[in-house]
């Protein structure tokens, strides 16, 4: 595994990350906490949860157009309450439960990162879908984060646990994604995935995360998945696509 941290100019978190992030030394702390670590699952080991079918064809676009470029990428499927992750050769580094914004959706509600928590309304609690370049930087409390999506507010971090009455880190380990969707769209994820896969592979120079859609056409998200067919036939090659 390989590790990587943005270093670029340190930021002022918007005001949605708040909810997630709270203060210095949170994330280390509860990493210490936690008396027993998610489980993470190779994304191909035999005998674990399958990818979803559109997990598995944006999977197979990206490795066939290398849509990634030089970077390593993650597929967050929101349906299945998932997350799988790769390297910048397309090799499957990792795969772990997440916790999403509580509300269905694909898109963020235009100013809702700049907006007071209190003031957010639960239909703005989503995760928005999309093709993102994330980058670590600095959340509310010093903290470090992999930035998703910026201007929404929304990252990609360890699960915090400070409010018990949402039982974050019950919801990560059942075997549902029923109960996954309770954060204002920031992405949570096991402590120890955080560290020991998704860091190492983002932190130099960051890296491609492709969120799916729950609301939306898996191809109005992401429009070249229409021609995979002519890429796998070999009629087009990514070359040709970029022309």
């Amino acid at each position: 595994m390989m590790i990587r941290f943005w270093g670029g100019r340190r930021k002022v978190a918007p005001r949605r990350i708040a909810s997630c992030v709270t203060r210095a030394g949170a994330l280390a702390a509860l990493a210490l906490s936690v008396p027993a670590p998610v489980t993470v699952h190779a994304a191909d080991t035999a005998g674990e949860a399958p990818r979803s079918e559109a997990a598995a064809r944006v999977a197979d676009w990206i490795a066939a157009s290398g849509d990634n470029g030089s970077l390593p990428y993650i597929i967050i499927d929101k349906n299945g309450a998932n997350l799988f992750l790769f390297d910048a050769d397309g090799e499957a580094a990792g795969e772990a439960p997440v916790l999403i914004g509580i509300a269905p959706g694909d898109d963020a509600t235009p100013g809702v990162g700049s907006k007071e928590l209190s003031k957010i309304g639960p239909a703005e609690k989503t995760t928005p879908a999309g093709r993102f370049l994330a980058k670590f930087g600095r959340a509310a409390g010093n903290e470090q984060v992999l930035w998703v999506d910026y201007h929404t507010s929304v990252a990609l971090h360890p699960v915090v646990t400070g409010n018990k009455k949402e039982r974050r880190r019950e919801r990560l380990l059942s075997e549902t994604a029923e109960d996954n969707r309770i954060t204002f769209g920031c992405i949570n994820v096991p402590p120890s995935f955080y560290t020991r896969s998704i860091t190492p592979l983002f932190k130099k120079s960051g890296g491609i995360v492709y969120i799916l859609p729950d609301t939306k056409d898996l191809e109005d998200v992401f429009p070249l998945l229409r021609v995979q067919p002519f890429l796998d036939r070999g009629i087009l090659t990514p070359a040709k696509i970029e022309k």
